[in-house]
Protein backbone atom coordinates (compact mmCIF):
# COMPACT_ATOMS: atom_id res chain seq x y z
CA UNK A 1 0.00 0.00 0.00
CA UNK A 2 0.99 3.66 -0.92
CA UNK A 3 1.95 5.65 2.37
CA UNK A 4 -0.84 7.28 3.26
CA UNK A 5 -1.73 11.08 3.16
CA UNK A 6 -1.14 13.22 6.86
CA UNK A 7 -4.37 12.13 8.28
CA UNK A 8 -7.09 14.68 8.80
CA UNK A 9 -7.02 14.11 12.74
CA UNK A 10 -3.47 15.42 12.81
CA UNK A 11 -4.98 18.65 12.33
CA UNK A 12 -6.42 18.57 16.44
CA UNK A 13 -3.85 16.97 17.77
CA UNK A 14 -0.40 17.23 15.64
CA UNK A 15 -0.05 20.65 15.72
CA UNK A 16 2.46 23.40 17.38
CA UNK A 17 -0.43 25.22 19.64
CA UNK A 18 -1.78 24.66 23.23
CA UNK A 19 -4.82 23.11 22.13
CA UNK A 20 -3.27 20.18 20.56
CA UNK A 21 -1.98 19.71 24.22
CA UNK A 22 -5.17 19.52 25.85
CA UNK A 23 -7.27 17.92 23.23
CA UNK A 24 -5.08 15.02 23.99
CA UNK A 25 -5.91 15.79 27.45
CA UNK A 26 -9.27 15.62 27.37
CA UNK A 27 -9.25 12.80 25.19
CA UNK A 28 -7.12 10.64 27.83
CA UNK A 29 -9.88 11.72 30.30
CA UNK A 30 -12.08 9.24 28.42
CA UNK A 31 -9.44 6.42 29.62
CA UNK A 32 -7.82 6.33 25.93
CA UNK A 33 -4.24 6.07 26.51
CA UNK A 34 -1.92 7.84 24.45
CA UNK A 35 -1.07 5.02 21.65
CA UNK A 36 -4.33 6.73 20.17
CA UNK A 37 -2.26 9.69 18.70
CA UNK A 38 0.78 7.74 17.38
CA UNK A 39 -0.76 7.81 13.63
CA UNK A 40 -3.80 5.94 13.64
CA UNK A 41 -7.24 6.80 11.73
CA UNK A 42 -9.59 8.38 14.35
CA UNK A 43 -13.20 6.76 13.11
CA UNK A 44 -16.29 8.49 13.53
CA UNK A 45 -19.26 5.93 14.32
CA UNK A 46 -22.25 8.28 13.42
CA UNK A 47 -25.28 6.55 15.54
CA UNK A 48 -28.38 7.44 15.13
CA UNK A 49 -29.51 5.21 17.86
CA UNK A 50 -32.68 6.34 19.79
CA UNK A 51 -35.16 5.06 21.96
CA UNK A 52 -37.98 6.90 19.93
CA UNK A 53 -36.85 5.40 16.85
CA UNK A 54 -37.61 1.30 16.66
CA UNK A 55 -36.21 0.74 14.05
CA UNK A 56 -32.96 2.12 15.30
CA UNK A 57 -33.36 1.14 18.52
CA UNK A 58 -30.79 -1.88 18.37
CA UNK A 59 -27.76 0.49 17.14
CA UNK A 60 -25.66 0.46 20.42
CA UNK A 61 -24.76 -2.93 20.04
CA UNK A 62 -24.22 -2.64 15.79
CA UNK A 63 -21.88 0.34 17.39
CA UNK A 64 -19.92 -2.13 19.46
CA UNK A 65 -19.07 -4.63 16.35
CA UNK A 66 -17.77 -1.84 14.21
CA UNK A 67 -15.53 -1.06 17.09
CA UNK A 68 -13.92 -4.19 17.11
CA UNK A 69 -13.44 -3.93 13.56
CA UNK A 70 -11.61 -0.21 13.81
CA UNK A 71 -9.69 -1.91 16.81
CA UNK A 72 -8.30 -4.55 14.79
CA UNK A 73 -7.55 -3.00 11.63
CA UNK A 74 -5.36 -0.15 13.68
CA UNK A 75 -7.90 2.48 14.14
CA UNK A 76 -9.48 4.08 16.63
CA UNK A 77 -13.25 4.40 16.92
CA UNK A 78 -15.18 7.76 18.21
CA UNK A 79 -19.04 7.52 18.35
CA UNK A 80 -21.18 10.12 18.60
CA UNK A 81 -25.15 10.84 18.40
CA UNK A 82 -27.09 13.02 15.74
CA UNK A 83 -30.48 13.08 16.16
CA UNK A 84 -32.57 10.31 15.24
CA UNK A 85 -36.09 10.54 12.83
CA UNK A 86 -38.37 7.90 14.26
CA UNK A 87 -40.88 7.38 11.41
CA UNK A 88 -43.49 6.04 13.94
CA UNK A 89 -43.47 8.56 16.12
CA UNK A 90 -42.70 12.57 14.66
CA UNK A 91 -44.91 14.91 13.77
CA UNK A 92 -46.19 15.97 11.77
CA UNK A 93 -43.33 14.31 9.38
CA UNK A 94 -40.21 12.94 9.65
CA UNK A 95 -39.46 14.41 6.50
CA UNK A 96 -39.76 17.72 7.74
CA UNK A 97 -36.34 16.97 9.66
CA UNK A 98 -34.57 14.96 7.25
CA UNK A 99 -32.54 17.89 6.22
CA UNK A 100 -32.18 19.17 9.07
CA UNK A 101 -30.55 15.85 10.39
CA UNK A 102 -28.33 15.94 7.37
CA UNK A 103 -26.99 19.53 8.19
CA UNK A 104 -26.68 17.53 11.58
CA UNK A 105 -24.50 14.79 10.50
CA UNK A 106 -22.31 17.29 8.09
CA UNK A 107 -21.61 19.52 10.53
CA UNK A 108 -20.62 17.01 13.34
CA UNK A 109 -18.36 14.91 10.54
CA UNK A 110 -16.39 18.68 9.46
CA UNK A 111 -16.20 19.95 13.28
CA UNK A 112 -14.61 16.73 14.93
CA UNK A 113 -11.15 14.90 14.62
CA UNK A 114 -12.07 11.78 12.33
CA UNK A 115 -10.38 10.74 9.21
CA UNK A 116 -13.30 8.45 8.14
CA UNK A 117 -16.90 7.94 9.40
CA UNK A 118 -19.08 4.70 9.76
CA UNK A 119 -22.58 5.52 9.36
CA UNK A 120 -25.41 3.77 11.45
CA UNK A 121 -28.65 4.41 9.92
CA UNK A 122 -32.10 2.33 9.25
CA UNK A 123 -35.02 4.09 9.64
CA UNK A 124 -36.61 5.70 6.37
CA UNK A 125 -35.13 9.30 6.39
CA UNK A 126 -31.92 8.24 8.81
CA UNK A 127 -30.53 6.43 5.78
CA UNK A 128 -30.79 9.01 3.07
CA UNK A 129 -30.31 12.01 5.90
CA UNK A 130 -26.92 10.77 6.91
CA UNK A 131 -25.68 9.42 3.17
CA UNK A 132 -26.23 13.66 2.18
CA UNK A 133 -24.86 14.85 4.67
CA UNK A 134 -21.41 12.42 4.47
CA UNK A 135 -21.93 13.29 0.65
CA UNK A 136 -21.12 16.88 1.44
CA UNK A 137 -18.69 16.49 4.20
CA UNK A 138 -16.49 14.49 1.65
CA UNK A 139 -14.52 12.24 4.13
CA UNK A 140 -14.08 8.51 3.42
CA UNK A 141 -17.67 7.43 4.74
CA UNK A 142 -19.21 3.38 4.95
CA UNK A 143 -22.45 3.19 5.82
CA UNK A 144 -24.10 0.01 7.95
CA UNK A 145 -27.91 -0.20 8.08
CA UNK A 146 -29.79 -1.60 10.75
CA UNK A 147 -31.61 -4.38 8.74
CA UNK A 148 -35.65 -5.13 9.13
CA UNK A 149 -37.58 -6.69 12.05
CA UNK A 150 -38.77 -9.87 11.93
CA UNK A 151 -41.98 -10.82 10.09
CA UNK A 152 -45.34 -10.85 12.38
CA UNK A 153 -46.56 -13.66 13.07
CA UNK A 154 -50.52 -13.38 13.80
CA UNK A 155 -53.23 -16.90 13.60
CA UNK A 156 -50.26 -18.84 11.78
CA UNK A 157 -49.65 -16.82 8.83
CA UNK A 158 -46.89 -14.16 8.16
CA UNK A 159 -47.56 -10.47 8.36
CA UNK A 160 -45.61 -7.45 7.15
CA UNK A 161 -45.50 -4.52 9.37
CA UNK A 162 -46.81 -1.54 7.37
CA UNK A 163 -48.60 -3.14 4.29
CA UNK A 164 -50.12 -5.87 6.40
CA UNK A 165 -51.37 -3.37 8.83
CA UNK A 166 -53.22 -1.28 6.50
CA UNK A 167 -54.89 -4.42 5.11
CA UNK A 168 -55.96 -5.40 8.71
CA UNK A 169 -56.90 -1.59 9.66
CA UNK A 170 -59.88 -2.20 6.39
CA UNK A 171 -61.01 -5.31 8.21
CA UNK A 172 -61.01 -3.43 11.91
CA UNK A 173 -63.04 -0.42 10.49
CA UNK A 174 -65.71 -2.57 8.17
CA UNK A 175 -66.13 -4.42 11.39
CA UNK A 176 -65.04 -7.69 10.18
CA UNK A 177 -62.05 -7.88 12.51
CA UNK A 178 -63.11 -7.70 16.54
CA UNK A 179 -61.94 -5.46 18.91
CA UNK A 180 -59.72 -7.98 20.34
CA UNK A 181 -58.52 -9.47 17.61
CA UNK A 182 -57.52 -5.98 16.32
CA UNK A 183 -55.35 -5.17 19.16
CA UNK A 184 -53.99 -9.29 19.21
CA UNK A 185 -52.85 -8.04 15.94
CA UNK A 186 -51.20 -4.84 17.50
CA UNK A 187 -49.05 -7.28 19.59
CA UNK A 188 -47.68 -9.13 17.02
CA UNK A 189 -47.07 -7.37 14.08
CA UNK A 190 -43.91 -5.90 15.09
CA UNK A 191 -41.17 -8.69 16.85
CA UNK A 192 -38.27 -7.20 16.83
CA UNK A 193 -36.16 -3.74 16.73
CA UNK A 194 -35.28 -3.12 13.28
CA UNK A 195 -37.14 -1.26 10.14
CA UNK A 196 -40.45 -2.72 7.92
CA UNK A 197 -39.69 -6.09 7.10
CA UNK A 198 -41.79 -5.22 3.44
CA UNK A 199 -39.88 -3.71 0.61
CA UNK A 200 -40.70 -0.07 2.32
CA UNK A 201 -38.55 3.12 2.53
CA UNK A 202 -36.11 1.87 5.18
CA UNK A 203 -35.82 -1.72 3.15
CA UNK A 204 -35.49 0.50 -0.17
CA UNK A 205 -32.65 2.96 0.90
CA UNK A 206 -30.94 0.17 2.43
CA UNK A 207 -30.76 -1.70 -1.01
CA UNK A 208 -30.15 1.69 -3.20
CA UNK A 209 -27.50 2.33 -0.53
CA UNK A 210 -25.79 -0.71 -1.23
CA UNK A 211 -26.46 -0.43 -4.90
CA UNK A 212 -24.93 3.01 -4.69
CA UNK A 213 -21.66 0.49 -3.50
CA UNK A 214 -21.78 2.81 -0.12
CA UNK A 215 -21.98 -0.64 2.26
CA UNK A 216 -20.25 -4.02 1.99
CA UNK A 217 -22.00 -6.30 -0.36
CA UNK A 218 -25.13 -8.09 1.16
CA UNK A 219 -25.70 -5.44 4.37
CA UNK A 220 -29.22 -4.23 3.43
CA UNK A 221 -31.53 -7.17 3.88
CA UNK A 222 -29.85 -9.24 7.48
CA UNK A 223 -32.66 -8.96 9.38
CA UNK A 224 -31.94 -6.78 12.65
CA UNK A 225 -31.57 -9.62 15.07
CA UNK A 226 -29.57 -11.68 12.68
CA UNK A 227 -25.71 -12.15 14.48
CA UNK A 228 -24.71 -11.50 10.42
CA UNK A 229 -25.57 -7.83 10.94
CA UNK A 230 -22.91 -7.46 13.91
CA UNK A 231 -21.01 -9.60 11.44
CA UNK A 232 -21.09 -6.56 8.33
CA UNK A 233 -21.06 -4.12 11.20
CA UNK A 234 -17.50 -5.15 12.25
CA UNK A 235 -16.48 -5.79 8.86
CA UNK A 236 -17.31 -2.31 7.91
CA UNK A 237 -15.21 -1.15 10.82
CA UNK A 238 -12.10 -3.01 9.80
CA UNK A 239 -13.10 -1.67 6.47
CA UNK A 240 -12.99 1.75 6.68
CA UNK A 241 -9.91 1.73 7.98
CA UNK A 242 -8.26 0.94 5.00
CA UNK A 243 -10.78 3.47 2.84
CA UNK A 244 -8.94 6.22 4.85
CA UNK A 245 -5.48 5.55 4.18
CA UNK A 246 -6.64 4.43 -0.19
CA UNK A 247 -8.54 8.08 0.23
CA UNK A 248 -11.98 6.24 -0.28
CA UNK A 249 -14.38 9.13 -0.22
CA UNK A 250 -17.63 9.54 -0.97
CA UNK A 251 -17.26 11.44 -4.54
CA UNK A 252 -14.77 8.57 -5.81
CA UNK A 253 -18.29 6.09 -5.82
CA UNK A 254 -21.21 8.22 -6.05
CA UNK A 255 -21.52 8.90 -9.99
CA UNK A 256 -23.75 9.50 -12.92
CA UNK A 257 -23.28 5.41 -13.63
CA UNK A 258 -23.71 4.65 -9.74
CA UNK A 259 -27.03 6.73 -9.50
CA UNK A 260 -28.05 5.14 -12.90
CA UNK A 261 -27.69 1.55 -10.91
CA UNK A 262 -29.00 2.30 -7.76
CA UNK A 263 -32.38 3.74 -9.65
CA UNK A 264 -32.17 0.39 -11.69
CA UNK A 265 -32.14 -1.67 -8.50
CA UNK A 266 -34.79 0.32 -7.20
CA UNK A 267 -37.27 -0.33 -10.16
CA UNK A 268 -36.24 -4.33 -9.93
CA UNK A 269 -37.40 -4.84 -6.51
CA UNK A 270 -40.30 -2.36 -6.66
CA UNK A 271 -39.17 0.03 -4.34
CA UNK A 272 -40.72 2.73 -2.22
CA UNK A 273 -41.65 5.85 -4.61
CA UNK A 274 -40.02 7.79 -1.72
CA UNK A 275 -36.53 6.77 -3.00
CA UNK A 276 -37.29 8.94 -5.90
CA UNK A 277 -37.26 12.34 -4.19
CA UNK A 278 -34.21 11.36 -1.58
CA UNK A 279 -32.09 9.70 -4.87
CA UNK A 280 -32.64 13.00 -6.21
CA UNK A 281 -31.59 14.97 -3.53
CA UNK A 282 -28.22 12.76 -3.05
CA UNK A 283 -27.40 13.26 -6.70
CA UNK A 284 -27.56 17.15 -5.87
CA UNK A 285 -25.17 16.58 -2.59
CA UNK A 286 -22.57 14.82 -5.44
CA UNK A 287 -23.14 16.99 -8.14
CA UNK A 288 -24.37 14.77 -10.19
CA UNK A 289 -27.09 15.88 -12.95
CA UNK A 290 -30.40 13.74 -12.08
CA UNK A 291 -33.65 14.46 -13.68
CA UNK A 292 -36.97 13.06 -12.67
CA UNK A 293 -37.34 11.41 -16.39
CA UNK A 294 -34.27 10.03 -15.67
CA UNK A 295 -36.46 7.47 -13.22
CA UNK A 296 -38.74 6.57 -16.09
CA UNK A 297 -36.77 5.78 -19.16
CA UNK A 298 -34.64 3.04 -16.07
CA UNK A 299 -38.21 2.21 -15.25
CA UNK A 300 -39.45 1.42 -18.81
CA UNK A 301 -36.12 -1.04 -19.27
CA UNK A 302 -35.81 -2.53 -15.68
CA UNK A 303 -38.16 -5.61 -15.06
CA UNK A 304 -39.59 -5.89 -11.49
CA UNK A 305 -38.38 -9.09 -10.09
CA UNK A 306 -38.78 -8.63 -6.52
CA UNK A 307 -41.88 -11.05 -5.20
CA UNK A 308 -42.20 -8.53 -1.54
CA UNK A 309 -44.78 -6.87 -0.72
CA UNK A 310 -46.33 -4.37 -0.99
CA UNK A 311 -45.79 -5.30 -4.42
CA UNK A 312 -45.48 -8.72 -3.98
CA UNK A 313 -46.22 -11.67 -1.33
CA UNK A 314 -43.47 -12.30 0.54
CA UNK A 315 -41.66 -10.20 3.71
CA UNK A 316 -38.08 -9.42 3.65
CA UNK A 317 -36.76 -12.23 5.82
CA UNK A 318 -37.42 -14.36 2.72
CA UNK A 319 -35.73 -11.90 0.23
CA UNK A 320 -32.78 -12.14 2.29
CA UNK A 321 -32.54 -16.12 2.57
CA UNK A 322 -33.20 -15.91 -0.98
CA UNK A 323 -29.98 -14.02 -1.91
CA UNK A 324 -30.42 -10.13 -1.42
CA UNK A 325 -29.43 -7.26 -3.59
CA UNK A 326 -26.34 -9.13 -4.84
CA UNK A 327 -28.69 -11.41 -6.42
CA UNK A 328 -30.77 -9.10 -7.44
CA UNK A 329 -27.88 -7.31 -9.28
CA UNK A 330 -26.90 -10.51 -10.51
CA UNK A 331 -29.93 -11.34 -12.78
CA UNK A 332 -30.11 -7.79 -13.99
CA UNK A 333 -26.34 -7.39 -14.14
CA UNK A 334 -26.04 -6.40 -18.18
CA UNK A 335 -28.38 -3.26 -17.03
CA UNK A 336 -25.64 -2.13 -14.67
CA UNK A 337 -22.50 -0.23 -14.87
CA UNK A 338 -20.49 -3.25 -13.96
CA UNK A 339 -17.09 -0.66 -13.21
CA UNK A 340 -18.00 1.40 -10.29
CA UNK A 341 -16.41 1.39 -7.64
CA UNK A 342 -17.72 0.28 -3.78
CA UNK A 343 -16.69 1.00 -0.49
CA UNK A 344 -14.90 -2.38 -0.36
CA UNK A 345 -12.75 -1.40 -3.34
CA UNK A 346 -14.22 -3.88 -5.75
CA UNK A 347 -16.51 -2.87 -8.93
CA UNK A 348 -19.73 -3.71 -8.95
CA UNK A 349 -19.24 -6.32 -11.25
CA UNK A 350 -16.72 -8.06 -9.28
CA UNK A 351 -18.88 -7.90 -6.01
CA UNK A 352 -22.41 -9.63 -7.89
CA UNK A 353 -20.44 -12.21 -9.85
CA UNK A 354 -21.72 -15.46 -9.40
CA UNK A 355 -24.06 -14.13 -6.63
CA UNK A 356 -26.96 -17.04 -6.26
CA UNK A 357 -30.78 -16.83 -5.80
CA UNK A 358 -31.82 -19.42 -4.05
CA UNK A 359 -35.67 -19.05 -4.50
CA UNK A 360 -37.02 -18.02 -7.68
CA UNK A 361 -40.15 -17.38 -6.59
CA UNK A 362 -38.95 -14.40 -4.23
CA UNK A 363 -36.56 -13.31 -6.87
CA UNK A 364 -38.18 -14.18 -10.10
CA UNK A 365 -35.70 -14.86 -12.98
CA UNK A 366 -35.74 -12.50 -16.05
CA UNK A 367 -38.23 -14.37 -18.36
CA UNK A 368 -40.70 -14.64 -15.55
CA UNK A 369 -40.93 -11.23 -14.08
CA UNK A 370 -43.56 -9.83 -11.72
CA UNK A 371 -43.54 -6.71 -13.90
CA UNK A 372 -42.24 -5.83 -17.26
CA UNK A 373 -41.42 -2.51 -15.93
CA UNK A 374 -40.22 -1.33 -12.77
CA UNK A 375 -41.69 -0.28 -9.69
CA UNK A 376 -42.15 3.19 -10.07
CA UNK A 377 -43.45 5.33 -13.52
CA UNK A 378 -42.98 8.96 -13.49
CA UNK A 379 -46.31 11.18 -14.57
CA UNK A 380 -46.93 14.64 -16.78
CA UNK A 381 -49.35 16.37 -17.72
CA UNK A 382 -51.75 19.78 -17.41
CA UNK A 383 -52.25 18.58 -13.49
CA UNK A 384 -49.05 17.85 -12.55
CA UNK A 385 -46.26 20.03 -15.22
CA UNK A 386 -43.55 18.99 -13.19
CA UNK A 387 -44.40 15.40 -12.85
CA UNK A 388 -45.77 13.12 -10.45
CA UNK A 389 -44.88 9.57 -8.97
CA UNK A 390 -47.23 6.20 -8.86
CA UNK A 391 -46.05 2.63 -7.78
CA UNK A 392 -47.06 0.92 -10.48
CA UNK A 393 -46.03 -2.47 -9.66
CA UNK A 394 -48.87 -1.84 -6.41
CA UNK A 395 -51.78 -0.45 -7.94
CA UNK A 396 -54.74 -2.41 -9.39
CA UNK A 397 -54.48 -3.29 -12.98
CA UNK A 398 -58.03 -2.36 -13.88
CA UNK A 399 -57.24 1.50 -12.68
CA UNK A 400 -54.45 2.09 -14.59
CA UNK A 401 -56.29 3.58 -17.37
CA UNK A 402 -58.87 5.32 -15.91
CA UNK A 403 -61.03 8.43 -16.10
CA UNK A 404 -63.06 9.64 -13.87
CA UNK A 405 -65.05 12.47 -11.56
CA UNK A 406 -62.99 14.18 -8.85
CA UNK A 407 -63.95 14.44 -4.87
CA UNK A 408 -61.80 17.04 -3.38
CA UNK A 409 -60.50 17.15 0.05
CA UNK A 410 -59.11 20.21 0.63
CA UNK A 411 -56.98 19.66 3.78
CA UNK A 412 -56.06 16.33 5.24
CA UNK A 413 -57.67 17.01 8.40
CA UNK A 414 -60.53 17.74 6.08
CA UNK A 415 -60.11 14.21 4.78
CA UNK A 416 -59.95 12.70 7.95
CA UNK A 417 -63.22 14.17 9.02
CA UNK A 418 -65.30 12.89 6.36
CA UNK A 419 -63.84 9.56 4.84
CA UNK A 420 -65.81 7.79 7.22
CA UNK A 421 -69.19 9.28 6.40
CA UNK A 422 -71.67 7.13 5.75
CA UNK A 423 -73.58 9.18 2.82
CA UNK A 424 -70.19 10.29 1.08
CA UNK A 425 -71.26 10.86 -2.36
CA UNK A 426 -68.25 8.61 -3.87
CA UNK A 427 -68.33 5.32 -5.86
CA UNK A 428 -65.92 2.45 -7.57
CA UNK A 429 -65.13 5.58 -10.45
CA UNK A 430 -64.34 8.81 -8.08
CA UNK A 431 -61.18 9.90 -8.05
CA UNK A 432 -60.09 11.32 -4.96
CA UNK A 433 -58.13 14.76 -4.79
CA UNK A 434 -55.98 15.56 -1.51
CA UNK A 435 -54.53 19.43 -1.80
CA UNK A 436 -51.97 20.86 0.43
CA UNK A 437 -49.38 18.22 1.79
CA UNK A 438 -46.74 18.98 -0.03
CA UNK A 439 -43.21 19.92 1.43
CA UNK A 440 -44.47 23.68 2.27
CA UNK A 441 -48.07 22.75 2.08
CA UNK A 442 -48.01 19.60 4.70
CA UNK A 443 -45.51 21.28 5.85
CA UNK A 444 -42.87 18.94 5.90
CA UNK A 445 -44.31 16.67 2.71
CA UNK A 446 -46.22 13.86 5.11
CA UNK A 447 -46.77 10.87 4.20
CA UNK A 448 -50.60 11.32 3.87
CA UNK A 449 -50.91 10.32 0.12
CA UNK A 450 -52.13 6.77 0.55
CA UNK A 451 -55.82 8.26 1.28
CA UNK A 452 -57.82 5.61 3.38
CA UNK A 453 -60.64 3.80 1.33
CA UNK A 454 -63.73 5.50 2.05
CA UNK A 455 -65.88 3.45 4.42
CA UNK A 456 -68.85 3.84 2.29
CA UNK A 457 -66.64 1.70 -0.45
CA UNK A 458 -65.25 -0.88 1.95
CA UNK A 459 -69.05 -1.52 2.91
CA UNK A 460 -69.43 -2.50 -0.84
CA UNK A 461 -66.88 -4.43 -1.44
CA UNK A 462 -64.46 -2.21 -3.70
CA UNK A 463 -61.26 -1.67 -1.86
CA UNK A 464 -59.25 0.78 -4.24
CA UNK A 465 -60.25 3.60 -6.20
CA UNK A 466 -57.62 6.15 -7.61
CA UNK A 467 -55.89 8.99 -5.25
CA UNK A 468 -54.47 11.67 -6.22
CA UNK A 469 -51.96 14.25 -4.13
CA UNK A 470 -49.04 16.59 -3.80
CA UNK A 471 -48.43 14.16 -0.52
CA UNK A 472 -46.09 11.14 -0.32
CA UNK A 473 -47.04 7.58 0.45
CA UNK A 474 -45.19 5.16 2.63
CA UNK A 475 -43.50 2.77 1.24
CA UNK A 476 -45.33 0.13 2.86
CA UNK A 477 -48.92 1.59 1.03
CA UNK A 478 -50.18 0.03 -2.06
CA UNK A 479 -53.41 0.87 -3.96
CA UNK A 480 -53.51 3.06 -7.08
CA UNK A 481 -51.91 6.02 -5.54
CA UNK A 482 -50.60 9.39 -7.37
CA UNK A 483 -48.19 10.57 -5.45
CA UNK A 484 -45.46 14.17 -5.37
CA UNK A 485 -47.88 15.98 -7.40
CA UNK A 486 -45.43 18.78 -8.77
CA UNK A 487 -45.87 22.12 -8.11
CA UNK A 488 -47.54 21.82 -5.34
CA UNK A 489 -50.96 22.94 -4.18
CA UNK A 490 -49.49 25.18 -1.72
CA UNK A 491 -47.61 27.16 -4.01
CA UNK A 492 -50.08 27.31 -6.60
CA UNK A 493 -49.53 24.83 -8.48
CA UNK A 494 -52.60 23.11 -11.27
CA UNK A 495 -53.45 20.70 -8.16
CA UNK A 496 -55.39 24.13 -6.59
CA UNK A 497 -57.29 24.54 -9.04
CA UNK A 498 -59.19 21.13 -9.27
CA UNK A 499 -62.66 21.36 -7.96
CA UNK A 500 -65.51 18.74 -7.04
CA UNK A 501 -67.20 17.05 -10.46
CA UNK A 502 -64.01 17.95 -12.56
CA UNK A 503 -63.28 14.54 -14.72
CA UNK A 504 -59.29 14.13 -14.47
CA UNK A 505 -57.44 11.04 -16.60
CA UNK A 506 -54.96 9.14 -15.03
CA UNK A 507 -53.19 6.59 -17.94
CA UNK A 508 -50.18 4.90 -16.80
CA UNK A 509 -48.96 2.91 -19.96
CA UNK A 510 -48.85 6.77 -21.43
CA UNK A 511 -47.60 8.53 -18.40
CA UNK A 512 -50.16 11.00 -18.59
CA UNK A 513 -52.60 13.04 -15.74
CA UNK A 514 -54.79 15.04 -17.52
CA UNK A 515 -57.46 17.47 -15.74
CA UNK A 516 -60.12 17.95 -18.26
CA UNK A 517 -60.91 21.73 -17.93
CA UNK A 518 -59.74 24.10 -20.95
CA UNK A 519 -56.39 25.89 -20.04
CA UNK A 520 -58.46 29.16 -19.94
CA UNK A 521 -60.31 27.78 -16.91
CA UNK A 522 -57.32 26.44 -15.71
CA UNK A 523 -55.77 30.06 -15.26
CA UNK A 524 -58.72 31.91 -14.27
CA UNK A 525 -59.28 29.52 -11.70
CA UNK A 526 -55.14 29.65 -10.41
CA UNK A 527 -55.23 33.49 -10.83
CA UNK A 528 -58.06 33.16 -7.70
CA UNK A 529 -55.66 31.26 -5.48
CA UNK A 530 -55.01 32.70 -2.28
CA UNK A 531 -51.96 30.58 -0.71
CA UNK A 532 -52.68 29.48 2.94
CA UNK A 533 -50.84 30.82 5.72
CA UNK A 534 -47.56 29.84 6.82
CA UNK A 535 -47.16 26.77 9.29
CA UNK A 536 -44.32 28.33 10.97
CA UNK A 537 -43.37 32.25 11.33
CA UNK A 538 -39.94 30.89 13.53
CA UNK A 539 -36.92 28.28 13.69
CA UNK A 540 -36.15 25.78 11.91
CA UNK A 541 -39.74 25.41 10.81
CA UNK A 542 -39.93 28.67 8.36
CA UNK A 543 -36.13 28.04 7.35
CA UNK A 544 -37.51 25.05 6.09
CA UNK A 545 -40.73 27.00 4.29
CA UNK A 546 -38.12 29.42 3.14
CA UNK A 547 -35.30 26.87 1.20
CA UNK A 548 -37.03 24.00 0.70
CA UNK A 549 -37.35 22.70 -3.10
CA UNK A 550 -40.10 20.58 -4.44
CA UNK A 551 -40.35 17.39 -4.94
CA UNK A 552 -38.77 16.66 -8.63
CA UNK A 553 -36.22 18.37 -7.17
CA UNK A 554 -35.55 16.35 -4.01
CA UNK A 555 -36.62 18.83 -1.26
CA UNK A 556 -33.15 19.64 -0.37
CA UNK A 557 -32.73 22.83 0.53
CA UNK A 558 -31.43 25.66 -2.18
CA UNK A 559 -28.77 26.57 -0.57
CA UNK A 560 -27.08 22.81 0.17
Amino acid sequence: MDKPKKLRSAEWFDTPEYYAFSRKAWLRSEGFGRHVFDGKPMIGICNSWSELNNCNAHLRQVAEAVKRGVWAAGGVPLEFPTISLGEMFLRPTSMLLRNLMAMDVEESIRGYPMDGVVLLCGCDKTTPAQLMGAVSAGIPSIMVTGGPMLSGEWRNRKIGAGTDGRKLFDLYRSGKLTEEEWVDVEGCIARSTGHCTVMGTASTMASVVEALGMTLPGCAAIPAPDSRRLEIAERSGHRIVDMVREDLVPSRILSRESIENAITVNMAIGGSTNAVVHLLAIARRAGVPLELDDFDHISRRTPCLVNVKPSGEYLMEEFFAAGGVPAVMNRIADLLHQECITANGRTIGENISGSPCWNDEVIRPRQRPLSEEGGTAILRGNLAPDGAVIKQTAASPHLMQHRGKAFVFDTYKQMLATINSPDLPVDENTILVMKNCGPRGGPGFPEWGNIPMPKVLLDRGVNDIVRISDARMSGTGFGTVVLHVAPESAGGGPLAAVQTGDEITLDVPHRSLQLHITAEELNARLRQFVPPPPHYTRGYGKLFLSHVTQANLGCDFDFL
